[in-house]
């Protein structure tokens, strides 16, 4: 199942339907750690990765890293092949993809990092927080029957971490 969100409400209440408490859990983009602290709580008995380049999430997502032993931060840019290979290295799949990259912005972007991480992690689930992903899902009209039943798609994925690819190396923020 793959889910896509905007208000932060809804964001929220998802993960508490979704996740199970023994699953494996990647969070992409977890800044401060408001949404961590809901999957941490939700899963006791499993594990989670979460992710983030922000200079405000270091010091706030170790404090949590110490109060949730389940969890492991890593500062890293979700765009960048390092650290999809980090993570891949810690865990070769995931149970659910979350994927918080701003909310509202860079659908483009947040699309990219969902199937590269989706496509080489194959979560149950996935929950993607994106406002122009959101009404794109919700305006188009579909004449064909496509449809994946993971958190994944599962018609277009590859096996394994994907090579280097030049649009995931690094994306310029300034464009």
């Amino acid at each position: 199942m793959i889910k896509i969100v905007y208000d932060i409400r809804i964001y929220r209440k998802t993960l508490k339907d979704l996740i199970r408490e023994d699953d494996t859990v990647v969070e992409l983009g977890s800044h401060v750690g408001g949404s961590t602290k809901i999957i941490a709580r939700k899963n006791p008995r499993g594990r989670i990765i979460a992710v983030d380049k922000s200079p405000q999430a270091y010091e706030a997502m170790k404090k949590l890293e110490m109060e949730y032993p389940h969890l492991k931060f890593i500062m890293g840019d979700v765009r960048r092949h390092e650290t999809l290979e980090k993570v891949h290295k810690e865990i070769k799949s995931c149970d659910v993809l979350v994927v918080d990259l701003g909310g509202g912005y860079h659908p483009d972007t947040t699309f990219k990092v969902y199937f590269i991480w989706s496509s080489t992690l194959k979560p149950r689930a996935s929950i993607i927080r994106n406002r122009g992903l959101l009404d794109f899902a919700n305006s188009s009209k579909m004449d064909e029957d496509l449809a994946s039943t993971q958190g994944w798609l599962e018609s277009s994925s590859q096996g394994g971490v994907p090579p280097r690819l030049k649009e995931l190396k690094l994306w310029s923020e300034k464009l």
